[in-house]
């Protein structure tokens, strides 16, 4: 053998590392554990990224313990169009439904906050995009409805990626639909309190989500229409930087506050009694 031989390597197996134990943080690139971004509320501890967060973690967040009741749990979409593409909706729904444990993209009911009752309701992100389809309308539709005839403030937190394209003009007839009961609800001088987050665009943005009689939001959350290809390719107009997050459009006047998710619970538990004196 000559002195400069190769040395032998044996390769060992690497030990399996279990998934969803790192994340990596989208603004800063920062690797976080994933147990200290929950004990953080799923906010990067080094730029204050605000991660999506699942419906029931922010019910968890929010609410006092034990007080949150559901309502209509089981409602499930029906594929009234016969969609067919890459997959059929039916199967994207039982996907969708068995990845998330939701039935659709919003869970609503009842709840406390700081002894203040409020109805309420939370779109998860991980359900389809939180596309707004009949389900999602129905849902958010009689939510506000118990809440004017329990005269109770109606709190909605939005995340959305807009109308569902699998239940065509269906989906689109749950803006008037939702609008129609939240109208309802202002008649009877009776708050609703919004609350943007990332992202919230589409129909949902064209309705509910920007129609509070005060609209929070959270930090660098992304909220318009159509996104800022379309608008360019639209318009031919040059956009101002930023011009889709939750600072630009505090500054323009569409929203009242930019709260920091650790602060949410605390600002609307404030607005809750601002609001509604001597309940």
């Amino acid at each position: 053998m000559g002195i400069f031989s190769k040395p032998t390597f044996t390769s060992e197996k690497k030990r399996d590392v279990p998934e969803g134990l790192w994340q990596k943080c989208p603004n800063c690139s920062e690797v976080i554990h994933n147990l200290e971004l929950v004990q953080n509320q799923r906010v990067c501890h080094h730029c204050d990224y605000h991660f999506t967060l699942s419906a029931r973690e922010r019910i968890g967040q929010l609410v006092d313990s034990g007080t949150f009741v559901e309502h209509d749990a089981g409602m499930t979409s029906v594929d009234t169009l016969k969609f067919t593409g890459m997959a059929s909706y039916t199967d994207r729904l039982k996907s969708y439904q068995k990845k998330t444990g939701l039935k659709d993209a919003v869970i609503t009911g009842l709840a406390e906050i700081d002894e203040r009752p409020l109805a309420l309701a939370v779109m998860d992100f991980h359900f389809i995009a939180a596309t707004m389809g009949s389900v999602v309308g129905e849902k958010l539709a009689r939510i506000i409805e118990e809440g004017t005839r329990r005269k109770l403030p109606v709190v909605i937190f939005s995340a959305s990626g807009g109308a569902r394209m699998y239940e065509g003009v269906l989906s689109l007839l749950q803006m008037a639909k939702t609008c129609g009961a939240l109208a309802l609800h202002a008649k009877a001088r009776l708050p609703y309190i919004s609350v943007l987050t990332h992202p919230t665009t589409g129909g949902v943005s064209a309705s509910f989500a920007t129609v509070g009689d005060v609209i929070l939001a959270e930090p660098r959350a992304m909220v318009g229409f159509a996104g800022p290809r379309v608008i360019r390719e639209t318009t031919h107009q040059d956009l101002p930087a930023g011009f889709q997050t939750s600072e630009f459009l505090e500054e323009h006047g569409l929203v009242d506050m930019i709260v920091h998710r650790k602060q949410m619970r605390e600002t609307l538990g404030n607005l809750i009694g601002y609001l509604t004196p001597g309940k």
